[in-house]
């Protein structure tokens, strides 16, 4: 069979590596990849934009592509989905009307709230003066998201309300698009952890647990990135709190959904804060597979992906089990050293050829004139090592990117902090 992965970052490389494994599949394309999926045995990228629904589809029927799986979210959110179904083609994701869990900010705490689902209080709002208003009245710390899609940045854990109050002028101040909105939350303490499943509307397959690191510089300091690394397993999410998350948390919301008119079916992504009592609570969904998660967690997975997703898009998941590699993974992002703010492009990339000990998953990379790969985004690499304890993967992986280099490189050298003392 032949499978179609649309995307070009971390996850997307991932998510090819994974497919190309499996026995059946004869080819992995990638709409439209990185250097690093150029690059994979049995992976072919090509040039697709994965907003560009009519040419995706009109290339999977020329190219008798048996299975699409989607990586990004911006196109699920549009409606993929949707679009290829409607074509009678196979596309694993949800629909859009899934998707809005992602999509919208505003969309879902009303849904946790409507369905008794745990997550912090929040307020909506459009109006700036309103908004200062009631941060000054709530006080800091607080946390300010964008209502839409913000590529994983569009959240500020504001430490003082001078920082809420900047943040609340960048997303409803007079540069702010017009119908911009805001969900305000009160600051949850706790340890934060990503629990992804895969659903088929009705049952649903936990993944391996996982943790990610958002801020950008070591100790869990500075701005909100995409993530700056995650390992797996995730020690906080005991067996007792994954009980837990599953009671109160994955069921409730697929039954939720299911209330609402809403068959969800693809990846599900569930962004936990627990507490030191070890209760969950939602801080975000998405609808799609974590990236950096991706990385480390699929690593872990023994079990044909191709597989569990048709088996998804037949119903069948109830059948089905992902077997778990009892290993560690740790990876670590190579970033350009200005992530998340505006960085350069174009830096040649030396020493990936001479890497050994670990598996580099590229993310914003492209082959140069002379075919040499080159940066091509604020998230760079995704460097995993794989071990029987944590320190040895770890150890892995900070030792492959020593023999990495380009100019602008840079990352967190603290990446499994919390495993090593929570």
């Amino acid at each position: 069979m032949k499978v179609l992965v649309i995307g070009s970052g971390g996850r997307e490389h991932a998510l090819a590596w994974k497919a190309a494994q499996s026995d059946r599949v004869t080819e992995v394309l990638v709409a439209p990849g990185n250097a690093g999926t150029a690059r994979e045995p049995g992976v072919r990228n090509v040039p697709l934009d994965p907003m560009d629904f009519p040419a995706l589809m009109a290339f999977v029927r020329d190219e008798g592509v048996d299975l699409t799986l989607v990586g990004p979210e911006a196109p699920l959110v549009a409606g993929i989905v949707d679009a290829f179904e409607a074509e009678g083609l196979p596309c694993f994701g949800p629909r859009a009307a899934a998707a809005q869990l992602e999509g919208s900010k505003a969309f879902t705490k009303a849904f946790l709230a409507r369905h008794g689902i745990p997550t912090a209080a929040y307020a909506v709002f459009e109006v700036l003066g309103e908004a200062e208003a009631y941060v000054r009245a709530q006080g800091a710390p607080i946390v300010i998201k964008a209502d839409g899609l913000a590529a994983g940045k569009g959240v500020v854990v504001a430490e003082t309300e001078g920082d809420a109050l900047a943040a609340l002028r960048a997303m409803l101040g007079s540069d702010a698009p017009a119908g911009s909105r805001v969900v305000i939350e009160e600051f949850m303490a706790g340890e934060e952890a990503s629990f992804i499943v895969m659903a088929d509307g009705e049952d649903f397959l936990p993944f391996p647990t996982s943790q990610d690191h958002k801020r950008r510089f070591d100790g869990d300091e500075g701005p909100n990135t995409g993530g700056m690394g995650a390992y797996s397993p995730a020690p906080v999410v005991t067996a007792e709190v994954e009980a837990r998350v599953l009671d109160r948390i994955v069921r409730p919301t697929l039954r939720g959904l299911l209330q609402d008119g809403i068959s969800y079916r693809g990846f599900l992504y569930v962004g936990l804060m627990i507490d030191a009592a070890g209760n969950p609570r939602v801080v975000e969904f998405n609808c799609r597979f974590g990236d950096p998660e991706a990385q480390p967690v699929l690593s872990r997975v023994r079990s044909d992906l191709t597989v569990l997703c048709e088996a998804a898009l037949a119903g069948r998941l109830g059948e089905m089990v992902i077997d778990e590699d009892p290993d560690w993974t740790v990876g670590v992002v190579v970033a350009m050293e200005s992530y998340p703010g505006a960085y350069p492009k174009g830096e040649p990339i030396d020493g990936l050829d001479r890497v050994q000990g670990a598996k580099v998953f590229h993310a914003g990379t492209r082959l140069g004139d002379s075919g040499a790969v080159e940066t091509d985004g604020g998230r760079v690499l995704c460097v995993v090592g794989k071990a029987p304890d944590f320190q040895g993967a770890r150890e892995k992986a900070y030792a492959a990117i020593k023999g990495v280099s380009f100019p602008s490189l840079a990352y967190r050298t603290d990446i499994g902090h919390r495993a090593v003392s929570p």
